[in-house]
């Protein structure tokens, strides 16, 4: 541990950021001088854990203090951030890894699959818009990006280069291997591709390209923003996955057995449908309808077809893209929920549908019926009913984590059923 400390004094590292995330997907953490790197280790950063959302902690006793514990995997400068360095920690309480942890939920999904002999690559691809507030109103930070079909603009993208390269430099400074960086189909929408990883190394990267990309965002008079559809005549953004089963030894699994576990992902895609769209406005991504410009498309249906971006899971030869999660989704929870089930689906042998090489958005809903193609959740309501009715999904989060996201969710819901909107003032006030 001295060699280590040595090596950051070197690098002109003071101070450690010891982040975790909560339930909501959101970094939380704080400073520590690096002379507490040991610390942070065992027993590890404190924190008060009622006051942590998710964990349902008592204000009193040994169990209201939760112990953010640094994996030294992941400790690396930050260059957005000069003297500091960053690692990332799991959550445990009373002396044992806490049950309601993200991070820890994930752990045991990714131990359940290597009981079955497996284990998987993950490459995540956010979206996201840059945006500002002008007298109260969001928009994109771009007033000149106006096309009808934005994507891969190179008009406006250049002008946003200062803080897309300023973004690629500091994730590759961190150790993150960025692909590309393109326009995506909304204005002000952009998206990052990086190296594909195991499910805990790309949850990880994704939670510190949140954290830079916010902070070189205000550094540019920006916002970033992972809203889900913050526009209702624009796209929305996707966090979509790309995922490749493998055995130990790091072959590929036979065909057969792929197929088994994306019948499980399409068998649980309600309830998954909570945890990888956790928002009200998710669901105004997620509505049935054509694509309003007609290049991307949010899933609708629970379908999986070649290279069919019209369905839930598009399947690639030797891995499949998971296109359900939006950019609010907590990257720890889509990716254990979409394991566990996966796992159910090997265990239980199932069998997916009849691929799908149809176009959804434009087939009639009479032909869908017939085809036997069923519609994801179009509200959060629906979508946390279905997790409620979910036990595999239910296990997999645990019972502390499953009451307290369920809990959570009925109350957004709640909230956003009873608030009177601006449309409903204009389309109400003085009609009857």
């Amino acid at each position: 541990m001295n060699t280590l400390t040595t090596e950051l004094q070197a690098q002109g590292v003071h101070t450690l950021l010891v982040q975790f995330t909560d339930l909501h997907g959101v970094a939380k953490g704080k400073l520590l001088p690096l002379h507490q790197l040991p610390a942070a280790v065992m027993p590890g950063a404190g924190f008060s854990g009622p006051s942590i959302a998710g964990t349902g902690l008592p204000r009193t006793g040994p169990r209201s203090e939760y112990w953010a514990r640094a994996d030294l995997a992941t400790l690396r400068a930050l260059p957005w951030m000069p003297g500091v360095a960053h690692v990332v920690a799991d959550g445990f309480v009373d002396g044992e890894p806490f049950e309601a942890c993200p991070r820890q939920v994930l752990r045991r999904a990714l131990a359940r699959l290597a009981a079955h002999g497996l284990q998987m690559q993950v490459g995540i691809e956010p979206e996201f818009f840059l945006l500002r507030q002008i007298d109260g109103r969001w928009q994109p930070v771009d007033e000149r990006d106006r096309l009808d079909k934005p994507s891969y603009d190179l008009k406006s993208l250049p002008r946003q280069l200062p803080f897309l390269h300023a973004l690629r430099q500091a994730l590759e400074a961190a150790g993150l291997q960025v692909l590309q960086l393109d326009h995506e189909d909304a204005h002000g929408q952009y998206e990052v591709n990086f190296l594909h990883a195991n499910p805990l190394c790309s949850a990880d990267r994704l939670m510190l390209f949140k954290q830079a990309a916010h902070t070189l965002a205000e550094q540019q008079g920006a916002v970033f923003s992972m809203m889900p559809k913050p526009f209702a005549d624009q796209p929305g953004s996707g966090l979509h996955c790309h995922v490749s089963l493998q055995a130990a030894d790091g072959q590929p699994v036979a065909p057969a057995l792929l197929q088994r576990f994306i019948a499980g992902v399409l068998a649980h895609s309600g309830a998954l449908c909570a945890v990888a769209a956790p928002t009200v406005n998710s669901y105004k991504r997620l509505t049935v309808g054509p694509s309003i410009t007609g290049t991307t498309w949010a899933p609708a249906f629970v379908a999986h077809g070649p290279n069919n971006r019209t369905a839930l899971v598009r399947t690639l030869p030797g891995r499949f893209e998971w296109r359900l999660p939006d950019a609010s989704a907590n990257p720890y929870l889509a990716l254990a929920t979409m394991i566990a089930a996966g796992v159910d689906g090997i265990e239980r042998e199932m069998a997916p549908p009849p691929a799908c090489e149809l176009d959804l958005f434009t087939l009639p809903a009479a032909d869908r019926e017939r085809l036997g193609i069923g519609l994801l959740p179009q509200s959060l309501a629906e979508a946390v009913a279905a997790l409620q009715a979910d036990a595999v999904v239910q296990a997999a989060l645990g019972p502390v984590l499953a009451a307290e996201f369920i809990a959570a969710k009925q109350a957004e819901w709640l909230a956003y059923a009873r608030h009177v909107s601006d449309w409903e003032w204009t389309r109400y006030a003085s009609a009857f």
